[in-house]
């Protein structure tokens, strides 16, 4: 069997054709590189909930009790950005010096529709009483609902009043739970422990 090479002219056009294909798949990798990583970027940016979104939310769940409610997101929105979920939901707790806080309520996303949530936790502190409230949590970083059902520890010196409602940081890995307290309910002292959150009921609250 007999094989004939290419002539000159053939190889210079196949060499020429090879070029092309691979010029033309450098640009599309470019453009994959440059519109992949925007489009994603722009799928999270709509799962996220605007401060207009929140407030509205914020206003007409805590009624009256809602007047500093724009400063405490101002003040979240600016530190810690757009969270892509947030709870609604009722809470009581009770300390002396240590205390105990139950709270159940629904957690909000757009991507992944309503659940109920649940939550309890220890604190230690200063704190001596009791109180019922309702609780706007803002949550950050929830890659899917699973996130929330893990244990939250308070960060240090992330707890503050800002027009009578209280706010404190609570962190599982790259998950961050802001939870905005009413009233009474915004005592720093019961701010100084965790939450563990839960898809179920429970008195056991470690």
């Amino acid at each position: 069997m007999a094989f004939h090479l290419p002539s000159p002219s053939g190889a210079s056009r196949l060499k020429r054709q090879l070029i092309s294909v691979f010029v033309a798949l450098c640009a599309v990798m470019a453009f994959s590189a440059s519109v992949l990583p925007a489009r994603a970027e722009q799928v999270e940016q709509q799962q996220r909930y605007a401060q207009d979104e929140l407030l509205n939310a914020g206003h007409t769940f805590f009624g009256t009790a809602s007047a500093g409610l724009a400063s405490v997101l101002e003040r979240t929105v600016q530190q810690y950005g757009l969270p892509n979920g947030y709870v609604l939901g009722e809470e009581a707790s009770g300390a002396l010096f240590g205390g105990l806080r139950y709270g159940e309520g629904m957690l909000h996303t757009r991507n992944a529709g309503d659940h109920k949530v649940f939550w309890q936790g220890p604190s230690l502190g200063w704190d001596i009483g009791g109180d019922g409230n309702r609780t706007m949590m803002l949550v950050y970083n929830l890659n899917s609902t699973q996130d929330i059902f893990h244990r939250f520890v308070g960060l240090s010196g992330q707890a503050y009043l800002v027009g009578g409602l209280g706010i404190t940081a609570l962190k599982h890995r790259d998950t961050i739970l802001v939870p905005v307290r009413t009233g009474v309910g915004a005592r720093l002292g019961v701010n100084v422990g965790y939450l563990k959150m839960r898809p179920y009921a429970t008195w056991n609250p470690f």
